[in-house]
């Protein structure tokens, strides 16, 4: 019996992008060339004012001008997911029809942070979401940042909703993936949200991942993503052993002030971050050059 890969409406190599500050300000100059790089070096989406793009220190205004900007710089040459979450049901409804009007292709939208909701009230906040859009919806469970975690159970009865279509799993729990697809079925998108563990991830049913290292290192994550549809296994281990201290690195101190830096090594952006994220620790600025170093990024 050989494996059904399913047919998920995203897969292989997106990026969580970071958005760049210059004066205080968005440096949309810096923001529009990452998103072209990130095209053409092969990445298959992006994620803007996720996260990673310190979508909790956005203003509504710079939030939604962010979403704006990737939409009209991606052109439709790969999909634009939107962050569009938020711990209040209507500010997350909100974000995600703004981002419906802008043209973002999904929007991708965390369990509710700090306010703990129960497993009824994670239904009901992501069922009025995708009630109040036409957008596909990816569930970001990422129980770390949000102190709850999204049952499979839950998913599997959220996923009966028709654009309700995946989830970015940032659980870091290797049997999660196996378990949702047995539950759910091979077409509903599974994207690791944790680079370290994409292979084995993949290995256990997930399609793809929405990568924090994908901002400094597209071109070989979009290579190991082929290679794994190709099943070229030497290839797949060979640039996941080389990006591994990397994915390390960028986790060093809380994301994304290392994956700034390295990006700022690239001369992408300036590394500047929003308060209370601040400059990383001289330490942590070796550790993530001597990682870009050992993946071959930066000569």
């Amino acid at each position: 019996m050989s494996h059904n890969p399913g047919n998920p409406m995203f897969k292989g190599s997106l990026v969580a992008l970071i958005t760049p500050f210059e004066n205080g300000g968005i440096d949309e100059k810096s923001f529009e060339k990452i998103v072209n790089w990130q095209i053409e070096q092969g990445t298959d989406g992006l994620i803007p004012t996720g996260t990673t793009g310190e979508s909790p220190t956005l203003s509504h205004p710079e939030h939604k001008r962010v979403v704006e900007l990737c939409v009209a710089t991606a052109d439709k040459r790969v999909p634009v997911v939107a962050g569009t979450g938020s711990n209040s049901t209507a500010e997350a409804i909100e974000l995600t029809q703004h981002a419906e009007q802008a043209g973002a292709d999904a929007a991708l939208v965390v369990t509710p942070y700090y306010n703990k909701p129960t497993q009824a009230g994670l239904y009901s906040h992501f069922k009025a979401i995708a009630d109040a859009t036409s957008l596909p919806i990816i569930i970001y469970n990422i129980p770390p940042r949000s102190v709850i975690d999204m049952t499979v159970e839950t998913m599997a009865k959220l996923a009966e909703i028709p654009n309700i279509v995946g989830v970015k799993d940032a659980t870091q729990d290797l049997v999660r993936p196996m378990k949702t697809r047995i539950e759910i079925g091979p077409d509903f998108a599974q994207l690791s949200g944790e680079d370290a563990t994409i292979v084995p991830y993949m290995a256990q049913g997930g399609h793809g991942c929405i990568s924090v290292t994908c901002n400094v290192a597209p071109k070989p994550l979009a290579e190991m993503h082929d290679a794994w549809a190709a099943g070229d296994m030497d290839t797949v281990y060979s640039i996941n052993e080389r990006l591994m201290p990397l994915h390390d690195a960028l986790f060093c101190e809380a994301s994304p002030g290392p994956v700034k830096y390295a990006a700022s090594l690239l001369g992408l952006c300036k590394p500047n971050t929003r308060l209370p994220l601040c400059e990383i620790a001289d330490e942590s600025k070796s550790k993530v050059e001597g990682a870009l170093r050992h993946a071959g990024l930066l000569n």
